[in-house]
C-alpha cells in the first residue's frame, strides 16, 4: 500500500474515532462555530502592535511569528509575511550583521525567522544572519557528553533545560535543509538524545532541568536533576522532537533512539492528560496537586506533537484522537471580545524551581508563549474534527 493510501486512511481513522469520543461525551463541550481562529489571532495581534511594538528580539515574539507564518502558508495572505519581515528587518542589516550576542539558546529561537526569509526572498542578508548563529554554536559551551548549555553564563553554567531543545534544534533543522549543512542536522539529533538521556523519566515525561555541576539550589545533590516537570517545558521538547524527525533524513544516524524517546513520551503524555478538560497540568505530573491548574500553552504544543507525530507514522495512530481531545480543550480557552481574540491561562516566562513556583505563575490573556503554541497547533489540528 502506498505512504499517502496509508495518511489518507490514518486521517479517516482519527476523525472516525473523534465522532466516538465526542459521542460518548469524552471531549469537551464546546460551541459550534466556524470561526478561523489562526486568521482571527493573527489579525487581532496585527492590529494590537505593529512590528516596531510587538517586542524586541526574544524567543516568545519569534514563536509567535512562526505560527503566523505558518497561517500565512495556508492563506498566503502578503501582509502576514510583510508584517514578519519588518519586524526581523529592526534587526537585520543590508549587509546581514544581527546585533545579536547569541550567549544563550533563548536568543536563538527567531533565527528561524531568517531561515524563512532567505527562502521566501533569496536575500543574502538573511543567510548571513543565519550563518552568526551556526557558527557561534560551534563555539558554545557544552556539557561533559556535548550537550549546549541553557546559556553561557555563570547562573546557567553546566545547565540543560528541556525549553533549550526547541529554542535551537529547529533552527539547526531547519538550516541543515535550506542551505546543505548535514552538520546542522546531526546537531540537532545528538542535542536531543543528550538532554533525553538526563532527562527523561521512566514515565516518559522530563524533569524541567538537569546541572552536571550539581551546584544549582533546585539540583538534587545525587542526580543534578531539578525537582518538578513542568508542562511548557515537556511541550518544548515534543514539538522539538517531532520537528526533527519531520526534518532530517530517514537514514539519519541516531533516528531510531528518537522515535523510541518519542513512544515513552506520549505514553506518559497520554497518562496525564485531564480528562475532563482535555488539557494538561502546569506540573504535568502531579494533576491532583493543591493548585495545581490546566495550562494553555503547554496543551497547544502537546495536542500538536502528538497530532503531528501520529499523522507522520511516528506513534500509535490512537494518539490522534487524545491529541483532538486536547485540541477542543485549548479551543474552550479562545474567545472573541470586540472582534479580538483572546486567549486565557498561559503561564509566563518561567525558571526553574519547586512545585509552589510553577503553580504560583501568573495565568496571562495573549501572552506569546500561547498565541505562537496556538497557531502551530491550530494550523496542524483546524479541520480534524475541529474548526
Amino acid at each position: 500500500m502506498r505512504r499517502s493510501t496509508i495518511r489518507v486512511l490514518r486521517q479517516c481513522l482519527l476523525l472516525l474515532l473523534a465522532a466516538v469520543l465526542a459521542a460518548a461525551g469524552s471531549v469537551p463541550a464546546r460551541a459550534a462555530t466556524t470561526t478561523d481562529w489562526s486568521v482571527a489571532m493573527v489579525k487581532s495581534t496585527m492590529q494590537r502592535f505593529t512590528p516596531a511594538t510587538v517586542g524586541g528580539w526574544s524567543y516568545p515574539v519569534g514563536l509567535y511569528l512562526y505560527g503566523q507564518y505558518e497561517v500565512y502558508q495556508r492563506t498566503h495572505d502578503p501582509s502576514y509575511l510583510a508584517y514578519l519581515k519588518a519586524w526581523v528587518d529592526r534587526f537585520v542589516a543590508p549587509d546581514g550583521t544581527i546585533d545579536q550576542s547569541f550567549d544563550s539558546l533563548d536568543s536563538m529561537l527567531a533565527g528561524r525567522l531568517l531561515i524563512i526569509l532567505h527562502h521566501e526572498t533569496g536575500q543574502s542578508r538573511y543567510a548571513t544572519a543565519a550563518a552568526t548563529i551556526r557558527n557561534r554554536l560551534t563555539t558554545y559551551p557544552r556539557t561533559s557528553d556535548g550537550g549546549f548549555w541553557h546559556a553561557d553564563t555563570a547562573s546557567r553554567a553546566h545547565q540543560l533545560w528541556d525549553d533549550g531543545l526547541y529554542m535551537v534544534v529547529p533552527f539547526l533543522d531547519e538550516y541543515g535543509k535550506e542551505f546543505n549543512d548535514p552538520s546542522a542536522q546531526a546537531e540537532a539529533v545528538k542535542q536531543i538524545t543528550v538532554y533525553s538521556s538526563h532527562l527523561q523519566q521512566p514515565d516518559g515525561l522530563l524533569q524541567h532541568a538537569y546541572d552536571e555541576s550539581k551546584k544549582a539550589s533546585w539540583a538534587d545533590p545525587a542526580t543534578g536533576l531539578s525537582p518538578e516537570q513542568w508542562c511548557r517545558a515537556d511541550g518544548w521538547y515534543g514539538m522539538a522532537l517531532v520537528t526533527t524527525l519531520d526534518d532530517v533524513p530517514a537514514t539519519q544516524p541516531g533516528r531510531a533512539t528518537l522515535l523510541s524517546d518519542l513512544t515513552k513520551f506520549a505514553a506518559g503524555l497520554q497518562k496525564y492528560q485531564d480528562q475532563a478538560t482535555g488539557r494538561w497540568f502546569q506540573v504535568i505530573d502531579k494533576p491532583t496537586g493543591a493548585g495545581n491548574w490546566t495550562e494553555t500553552s503547554c496543551s497547544a504544543m502537546n495536542a500538536y506533537t502528538l497530532s503531528r507525530a501520529s499523522q507522520q507514522g511516528y506513534i500509535d495512530a490512537h494518539y490522534g484522537a487524545v491529541a483532538l481531545k486536547a485540541y477542543h480543550g485549548v479551543l474552550a480557552k479562545i474567545s472573541l471580545s470586540k472582534g479580538l481574540t483572546n486567549l486565557t491561562t498561559i503561564s509566563i516566562g518561567t525558571n526553574v524551581g519547586d512545585y509552589a513556583y510553577y503553580i504560583g505563575r501568573t495565568q496571562a490573556t495573549n501572552d506569546f508563549h500561547g498565541l505562537g503554541s496556538f497557531l502551530i497547533m491550530n494550523e496542524q489540528l483546524r479541520g480534524m474534527g475541529g474548526t
